[in-house]
This record gives structure tokens, C-alpha cells and sequence, in this order.
């Protein structure tokens, strides 16, 4: 592999990704790909792999390309594909970051993958750490002002029995969120070192909602 090939599909990321949302935009990407470097180097993979993986893991996230089901899913694989191919990646390589971006979500957590790797492990610790801890929290919340989501509501409770459709489809207050999914992440960490590293960013989130509570209620 080149590092001509990741400078270009660099630009490529950084071009497709320049209007995005605050939480999915370029600065998300290289997050997670730095993420990712320091998760591999204590792994047997295929570091090219992992590298486009992690650069190309969103170029065209689901729920920013609504359909009937919540999110249309093909636009990342097929917009990836279509760069590689015009770098002229080995299909091999191809078939292997594809796979990653068709199986790296969380999908409401009871969606099985059909396709497991080293590599797709790496992005996937890579890009949950993103999803947790300070950051993890400061996405969450921009996400949801995107979405005009309300911050807490006393009265609806986490849903932790969605189907994928309705966790796709969800309008859930934000802290919602940090149940359904967030404090969820800990525990599906893949590999070592990515665990190690979600445990402090988990109690970090942890003491966030202790203290929104205790404002919320008035008791600080």
C-alpha cells in the first residue's frame, strides 16, 4: 500500500464529509483513525485494511440518507467501493473494507453480523470509543439539537428492546440515548486494548449523568 493511497482517499474523505454533521464529519473520521492505529498495534491485521476501513467507515452514514426503513444503507458500501475502484485496489481489499462499513454500526444491538475480522474488530473498538467519554457525550447531544431531539423527558423511559427499524427510527430524548446505546458500548468492546480504554471513558459518562441528574432535580 502507498501512503498515496491514504493521502487520496484522505482528500477524497475530507471533500465528501466538508458540510456534515458536527458528530460524523472529518474530524470524527480521524479520531477513529487514530483510534484504530493505536488499537492495531497490538493486533495481527492487515494495517491497509484497517487504515481505509477507518477512513472510509462513514463516508455516507445511514441516517444522514433517510429511506422507508430509516436509513438507507447501500450509499456508504457502494460510494466506498466506487472510490477504491478508481484507485485500483485489489478487489480483495475492497471485499474486506466494504464488509467493515456494512457491519461496523450498532444497529440498536440486536442486529447479528454476518461477517467477522480482525480488521472489522479494530474499526468497530475504534469507532465506539468515539461514541463514549467526553466526546461520546458532546456528540451525542449535537446530534440530537440536529435532530431537534429534546435533551431528558422524566416520562419516557429507554427502549432497550428496539428492533433495528425503530432504533433507526427513534426520536427519544437525547439521554435516552446513553441507554440504549452508549453505556451499552463497554461491554461489546473486541479487543484488548480497545476495552482497557472504554472503561475510563464509560465512568466518565457515568459521573456526567450523576451530575445531570442532581441539576436536573435541583440537588447542586
Amino acid at each position: 500500500m502507498s501512503q498515496e493511497l491514504i493521502s487520496k482517499t484522505i482528500s477524497f474523505v475530507k471533500d465528501k464529509l466538508q458540510n456534515a454533521e458536527g458528530g460524523h464529519d472529518w474530524f470524527h473520521i480521524e479520531r477513529v483513525y487514530k483510534n484504530a492505529l493505536l488499537i492495531a498495534k497490538d493486533q495481527e491485521c492487515d494495517i491497509t485494511v484497517v487504515k481505509l476501513g477507518a477512513l472510509l467507515h462513514d463516508i455516507a452514514d445511514s441516517k444522514f440518507h433517510p429511506d422507508a426503513s430509516g436509513g438507507d444503507e447501500t450509499i456508504g458500501p457502494k460510494t466506498a467501493r466506487t472510490f477504491l475502484e478508481s484507485q485500483n485496489v485489489s478487489e480483495e481489499i475492497i471485499a474486506q473494507v466494504v464488509n467493515i462499513i456494512e457491519n461496523i454500526s450498532f444497529k440498536g444491538g440486536n442486529v447479528e453480523n454476518n461477517f467477522t475480522s480482525m480488521e472489522l474488530d479494530i474499526v468497530q473498538d475504534a469507532d465506539r470509543l468515539d461514541a463514549i467519554g467526553a466526546i461520546g457525550i458532546a456528540r451525542a447531544f449535537n446530534y440530537g439539537g440536529f435532530k431537534n431531539r429534546g435533551l431528558y423527558d422524566p416520562q419516557i423511559a429507554p427502549n432497550m428492546n428496539m428492533t433495528k427499524e425503530e432504533y433507526k427510527k427513534s426520536q427519544a430524548p437525547t439521554i435516552n440515548h446513553f441507554y440504549e446505546k452508549l453505556l451499552l458500548l463497554k461491554d461489546k468492546m473486541n479487543t484488548v486494548s480497545g476495552k482497557k480504554i472504554a472503561e475510563e471513558r464509560h465512568r466518565y459518562m457515568e459521573g456526567f449523568l450523576s451530575q445531570f441528574y442532581a441539576e436536573w432535580d435541583g440537588e447542586l
